[in-house]
């Protein structure tokens, strides 16, 4: 499979989405729990370049390759703490609207706030959206896996 373009974005949209990634990682989250969720909807997406960038870029933020090849089996793992655990369930409930989910239910919302302080949950959520945003970019175009980073 080829991408259908070589890039969708014109250099004022990379400026502002250049400003919002600034912003979210400026919410007070550990980049690895941003990383786990990027990789998280990205893998929910089916969006392969998305995946390929976000388990290289977790590693670079010092990610072990044994809890990145359990992320899909979060829930099934000790390699979680509770934090993590209320953040990935965010992104999922987050992702998952299309498919009848029920979308961010009391429950996820307030485990996520018991962990997470507003700036750190508007981070999150930043980081949720900025996901789906080049998760449903990349499969319009076809982006390919190791081509675009």
């Amino acid at each position: 499979m080829e991408a259908r373009m070589k890039s969708t974005a014109s250099p004022e949209v990379m400026t502002a989405i250049q400003s919002l990634y600034k912003a979210m990682y400026s919410g007070g989250v550990d980049p690895r729990v941003l990383e786990l969720v990027h990789l998280r909807a990205s893998q929910i997406n089916g969006c392969s370049p998305c995946v390929f960038a976000g388990v290289a870029s977790a590693k670079k933020h010092g990610e072990t390759d044994e809890r990145l090849h359990n992320v899909v089996t979060w829930r099934e793992t000790p390699f979680f703490t509770e934090a993590e655990r209320a953040a990935l369930a965010l992104a999922e409930a987050a992702t998952r609207i299309q498919d009848g989910a029920p979308g961010v239910t009391d429950e996820i919302w307030d485990a996520a706030a018991a962990h997470f302080d507003e700036e750190q949950l508007s981070a999150i959520i930043l980081d949720i959206a900025l996901t789906n945003f080049f998760n449903r970019i990349n499969r319009t175009i076809r982006e390919q896996a190791g081509k675009t980073w």
